[in-house]
């Protein structure tokens, strides 16, 4: 059997991520592909309670390494249990952040050291990685004029304007330096141009798989 697609989905908080894995899985599945949809940190029970407590606003401290190690012990969960299995049956997946978000994030945002995060990366998930990433881009206030319309903000965005400047410059090397992996999508433009943005760099993979 054939094994499937991996596409990761990636940007910072704001930039259209999420409500856009919706749009690619319905797209996907109109033209008769089986697809396999999860997120992270999360996909699993467990790996979704790790989720909890890295998101939500504490008393406590989440240190940096702390937080490393929980991402990837979520991380570990999902490829494991959902990410590797539907891949293997054939299934296309979409997950909603992957590796490249712990570069940007913890990495580019934080500034641990990038040669751990690299061999956490090759520890927990070995050759299970991206075939492609689609990175959503907006600058930095446009997607934080986003985020505060929310409501009230978790832990992750209630970061400043220099931690996501820090996050989006790391995200924009990553897909310069590797661009037959990286789709980078201009999410500073309305809904339906975005949509249409999407729709004409799936039809390329499905043309090319």
């Amino acid at each position: 059997m054939k094994k499937g697609i991996f596409i990761s989905l990636e940007g910072i908080e704001g930039a259209g991520k999420s409500s856009n894995a919706i749009f690619i899985e319905e797209y996907l599945k109109r033209t008769q592909i089986d697809v396999t949809t999860t997120r992270e940190p999360g996909g699993t029970k467990v790996a979704e309670k790790i989720r909890t407590i890295l998101k939500e606003n504490s008393d406590e401290k989440i240190n940096e390494l702390s937080e490393l190690l929980m991402i990837f012990s979520a991380r570990s969960q999902n490829v494991r249990n959902v990410i590797a299995p539907a891949l293997n049956s054939g299934n296309w997946v979409i997950c909603d952040r992957f590796t490249d978000s712990t570069r940007a994030y913890q990495g580019g945002g934080r500034g641990l050291s990038m040669k751990i995060i690299d061999e956490l990366a090759a520890s927990v998930h070995g050759d299970v990685n991206p075939d492609y990433t689609f990175l959503f881009d907006a600058p930095v206030d446009v997607c934080m004029t986003r985020v505060n319309k929310r409501g009230k903000l978790d832990r992750f965005e209630s970061e400043n304007y220099d931690f996501f400047e820090r996050v989006r410059r790391y995200y924009l090397e990553l897909a310069g330096s590797r661009t037959d992996q990286f789709i980078v999508i201009d999410t500073n433009q309305t809904f339906s141009e975005v949509q249409q943005s999407i729709e004409a760099e799936i039809k390329k993979i499905i043309s090319d798989n």
